[in-house]
């Protein structure tokens, strides 16, 4: 598959960038530790990511959003401490859990070295669910520079809906065959590959902690132009 003529990479941010499941994690067990409460903190985590991720793909299919991502982190939150019986969490260990926590995530190790080098040759831009704040928040506390902020937040249609692409390479004045879609989550480059993006898998094993990745490339029969096993990787395949 060709590679020629892209000029943008746009970057899921949530899971390919950022370790969301260690930052959830590690605040559900200060939060426990705090009122001498053990649970499998890591199940708890993903539980909190997979009802947050729900709630966040395709909203505003149905009319404008009414809630950002950082609504939907503390509205799924609040499911998990009551289906666990953890109401001794109180609103001091809630908002360290949904709002202090991801605002502090902290990026794949591979990633930083490998993002100034990308942007020698493309545009490269973050294009998320995340709130703008979020994105904004977990650049500074990991000195990520991006060249573009798209998050769903302000396009007023989030992904997977095909408006989502379209609008993220029109604001880069593009067209979408001129954009490459990279993200650990075949949904996303599935979505993206159907509107003309380019499309590069970077595998992230940890995303959910021990447990397997819910989606791994192949299952849809959709085939991507690259897929590689670290960021290192995909800036040599991009010819940098």
């Amino acid at each position: 598959m060709s590679l020629i003529g892209i000029k943008a990479l746009t970057f899921d941010t949530g899971g390919t960038i950022l370790d969301w499941h260690s930052g959830f994690r590690n605040a559900f067990e200060a939060a426990g530790s705090r009122h001498g409460i053990k649970r499998d903190w890591a199940t708890l985590a993903n539980d909190l990511r997979r009802q947050s991720l729900e709630a966040m793909l395709n909203l505003g299919a149905d009319g404008p959003p009414e809630y950002n991502f950082d609504d939907a982190h503390r509205s799924a939150l609040d499911r998990v401490i009551e289906k666990n019986g953890l109401s001794a969490f109180d609103d001091t260990d809630r908002r360290a859990i949904a709002w202090d926590a991801p605002h502090c995530f902290n990026c794949w190790p591979d990633f930083p070295d490998v993002l100034p080098r990308l942007r020698t040759t493309y545009i490269v831009a973050s294009f998320s669910l995340l709130s703008y704040r979020l994105i904004i928040d977990t650049a500074r506390h990991n000195g990520l520079t991006w060249d573009a902020v798209l998050s769903c937040e302000g396009l007023g249609v989030y992904k997977l809906l095909p408006r989502s692409y379209e609008l993220a390479a029109a604001y880069l004045q593009l067209r979408p065959e001129e954009c490459c879609m990279v993200a650990c989550h075949p949904f996303d480059l599935d979505a993206a590959k159907k509107v003309g993006f380019k499309t590069a898998f970077v595998r992230r094993p940890l995303e959910w902690g021990s447990i397997p990745a819910p989606e791994s490339p192949g299952v849809s029969g959709v085939e991507y132009d690259i897929e590689v096993e670290d960021f290192s990787s995909l800036a040599e395949r991009l010819g940098i």
